[in-house]
């Protein structure tokens, strides 16, 4: 089976914008884009959970996605998988998109709150996020 999205055509431009309005509707603020050799690479925005903002880091790993996409290429020639960089950034962004639609949806109908969603990607004080920490630590919790 193919990775999901792997034939949008829509702009990873567009998509980012679609992800800043989806969080922005739910409470979020401060959103802003980090960017390396022009292309975006995460996504960061602060939470305010009533007593203090809680910063959020999500990153975009274009290159994993392409290697997925050049492996399913190879083993589905059929499937005419566009297995360029460009492609990968635009199939990650909109799975990326995607998956938070369906956490906003969650959200809505109080199954979770916004820092379950995003506590693997919570950044603390060194700039790291807590998944980062955790994988340091080899996800040793003492």
């Amino acid at each position: 089976m193919a990775i999901l999205n792997y034939t949008t055509q829509i702009d990873v431009y567009k998509t980012v914008a679609e992800i800043e309005r989806m969080l922005s509707e739910h409470g979020v603020m401060s959103i802003m884009k980090q960017y390396e050799d022009g292309q975006i690479v995460s996504l960061s925005f602060l939470i305010d959970d009533g007593e203090k903002k809680i910063p959020v880091r999500m990153p975009i790993r274009v290159n994993e996605c392409l290697k997925v996409m050049q492996k399913q290429k190879e083993e589905h020639p059929r499937m005419q998988i566009k297995a360029t960089k460009e492609q990968a950034s635009k199939v990650a962004w909109r799975i990326m998109k995607d998956w938070i639609e369906v956490q906003m949806a969650l959200l809505e109908i109080n199954m979770v709150r916004f820092e379950e969603i995003f506590l693997p990607y919570i950044e603390t004080a060194d700039g790291k996020t807590i998944y980062e920490k955790l994988e340091d630590r080899k996800f040793l919790l003492e």
